[in-house]
C-alpha cells in the first residue's frame, strides 16, 4: 500500500512539473482571455483542465500539496544562490501559476543576467510586472522585448492585452493587429484576434 501511495506521488509530481513546464504561457494566455474576471480556482488546475487524460482528482491533488507545503518551502529559498537558468525559469514559472507575482518577477529579473536580451523571459516579467500593477514598467521591459526580437509574437500580444487593460486602445489595436500579422502560433494568433475583436 505504501509504495503504491509513494509511486503515486511520484507520478502526480512528475505530472506537476510537466504541467508547469508546458503551460506557464497557455496560463497566461487564460489570464488574458478572462482578464476582468479572473476565476478563483489554483492556476494548476486549470492549465490542466486544458491537457486531456490527466485526472482533476489528481490535479487538485498535486495543487494541494504544492499550495500546503512546496510554496512555503520556495518562498523561503535563498534564490541568489540558484545558477541554473534551467531550475530558475522552473522556479519562477512555478510562482507565477500560484500568482505570487513578486517572486515570480524576482526570478525573471534574475534569468535577465543570463541573456538580457531573451524575448520569452523579459515578455514573462513584463506581464508579472503587470500582475504586480507595475504597468508603466511592463511596457518598458515588452517593448524591450519586441527589440530585442521584433517577430516575438507573444510579446506583441502581451503589449496588446497591457495597453487593453490601461485604456490605450490605439496602441493596444496596434500591437493585437501585429501579433495577428505574425502568425507565428495559432494560439496566440487566436488570443490576439478575441482581443482585437472585443477593443471598442
Amino acid at each position: 500500500m505504501s509504495m503504491a501511495y509513494g509511486a503515486r506521488s511520484w507520478t502526480a509530481f512528475a505530472i506537476f512539473q510537466v504541467v508547469f513546464g508546458l503551460t506557464v504561457f497557455g496560463l497566461t494566455r487564460y489570464y488574458y482571455a478572462d482578464s476582468d474576471q479572473r476565476p478563483a480556482v489554483s492556476a494548476s488546475a486549470s492549465a490542466t483542465a486544458r491537457l486531456p487524460g490527466i485526472s482533476p482528482d489528481l490535479l487538485e491533488s498535486v495543487s494541494a500539496q504544492l499550495d500546503s507545503s512546496v510554496t512555503p518551502q520556495l518562498s523561503a529559498m535563498d534564490f541568489s544562490t540558484i545558477q541554473d537558468p534551467a531550475e530558475l525559469a522552473r522556479l519562477a514559472d512555478q510562482f507565477f501559476a500560484n500568482r505570487q507575482y513578486d517572486h515570480a518577477a524576482t526570478l525573471y529579473e534574475r534569468l535577465l543576467t543570463f541573456n538580457r536580451t531573451n524575448a520569452d523571459t523579459l515578455n514573462n516579467l513584463g506581464i508579472t510586472l503587470h500582475y504586480l500593477g507595475r504597468s508603466q514598467e511592463a511596457l518598458a521591459t515588452l517593448n524591450e522585448a519586441t527589440t530585442a526580437n521584433p517577430a516575438h509574437q507573444r510579446s506583441w500580444l502581451t503589449i496588446g492585452f497591457v495597453n487593453s487593460q490601461l485604456v490605450d486602445v490605439e496602441q493596444a489595436r496596434a500591437a493585437l493587429t501585429r501579433a495577428i500579422e505574425l502568425g507565428t502560433d495559432a494560439d496566440v494568433t487566436q488570443s490576439a484576434q478575441s482581443m482585437l475583436d472585443a477593443l471598442p
